[in-house]
């Protein structure tokens, strides 16, 4: 059984979710696990000394939990997706008789946890400048929601402190110009993906 783990992660509102999606969308026996999914409740997240709630640390997360769903899948993809109520089926890519699980990991942090970052075969990380992100940000609506100054005074500066220390640790990253249009981030990253489900292939 052949399986490929690729991450997908970068700035907040940078275009993560949907470069997954549509990954999944198009990618036969994909699976996306969501960093997002895996916070810890807002009443156990810790608060700084402006009064700001520290969601964007790894503390903030269950990466335990997240880790198990993901070693699950990595133990028996077929019954990972079967249990998940999705049906496993033959790759439509050309030249592909056997088939190929392919795990989508997303979030903003993914590359920040070794034990998880160590898993990936292939790394791509969303970027976009300050002006757009925060416009973004400011423009959705979150549960709990950003408090007056959130952005300035907690996430723009935790993107900063925790990209550098990706930077410090991380090779092999791929990066991606957010401000292009979603389609055009989506065919460039598909196509990478099909050449290293090809390469997964001929390995025999």
């Amino acid at each position: 059984m052949k399986s490929l783990i690729i991450g997908i992660g970068g700035i907040t509102n940078g275009g993560k979710s949907t470069l997954a999606k549509s990954l999944h969308e198009h990618i036969p026996n994909s699976y996306i696990v969501a960093q997002d999914t895996f916070f810890k409740d807002d009443s156990v997240v810790a608060v700084d000394s402006n009064g700001f709630k520290q969601y964007d640390v790894l503390d903030a997360l269950h990466m335990d939990r997240m880790m198990s769903e993901v070693r699950a899948w990595q133990k028996d993809p077929a019954s990972f997706l079967t249990s998940r109520g999705l049906k496993p089926q033959f790759s439509r890519i050309p030249k592909a008789e056997d088939k190929v699980y392919v795990l989508i990991i997303e979030g903003f942090l993914i590359f920040n946890y070794r034990p998880l970052n160590e898993l990936m075969d292939k790394r791509y990380f969303l970027v976009i400048p300050y002006e757009l992100c925060k416009k973004r940000r400011c423009s959705r609506v979150y549960t709990p929601p950003d408090p007056p100054g959130y952005f300035d005074g907690h996430v723009w500066p935790m993107f900063l402190k925790n990209r550098k220390e990706m930077e410090e640790t991380v090779t092999d990253l791929v990066y991606l110009d957010g401000m292009k249009c979603s389609e055009d981030l989506f065919s460039a990253v598909y196509e990478e993906v099909l050449l290293e489900i090809q390469k997964q292939l001929d390995a025999d």
